[in-house]
């Protein structure tokens, strides 16, 4: 649904690991859940550490809530040299989380090398445009969510 299903030729990696999925997660601070959707990205080895602190300071700039209860943080354009790969980590909230006075669903934390970086954005937003994607995907499980962002199934 998502395309994501292709693959970062350096790594041979996909831009959406199934251990980057979080379900049911509570609601939280805005920074805190950055943070947290940051180090899931850094511990999957798509950035250094620095780029969490990126992810924030773009935040304070240009909020990164696009609406239909979605936020996509990601680093501000000086951090691309902290992106070691590609990829994407997501947090769903079904009872939501506050973002700057609006309550979102669906995180998603974005980390993309080069030119893909937009790609990726214009893509979510396309594919999340209707409020009752987002619904939804709050009420699926972790191999559901991948299966959707990389357009293929899970061997687990």
């Amino acid at each position: 649904m998502f395309g994501y299903g292709k693959k970062n030729e350096e790594k041979n990696t996909e831009l959406l690991e199934l251990g980057n999925i979080r379900l049911n997660c509570r609601s939280g601070e805005k920074d805190t859940v950055i943070r947290e959707v940051g180090r899931m990205l850094c511990e999957s080895g798509c950035v250094d550490e620095s780029y969490i602190e990126a992810m924030l300071r773009r935040e304070l700039t240009f909020p990164t809530n696009i609406g239909n209860g979605i936020a996509l943080p990601h680093g501000v354009e000086e951090a691309k040299k902290n992106i070691r790969r590609s990829g994407i980590a997501v947090m769903v909230f079904p009872d939501g989380t506050d973002w700057g006075g609006e309550t979102v669903k669906l995180v998603i934390g974005i980390a993309g090398a080069g030119e893909e970086h937009l790609e990726i954005l214009s893509v979510i937003a396309q594919c999340l445009a209707d409020p009752d994607d987002v619904d939804r995907i709050t009420r699926c499980s972790a191999k559901e969510i991948y299966t959707m962002f990389t357009g293929k199934g899970c061997s687990e």
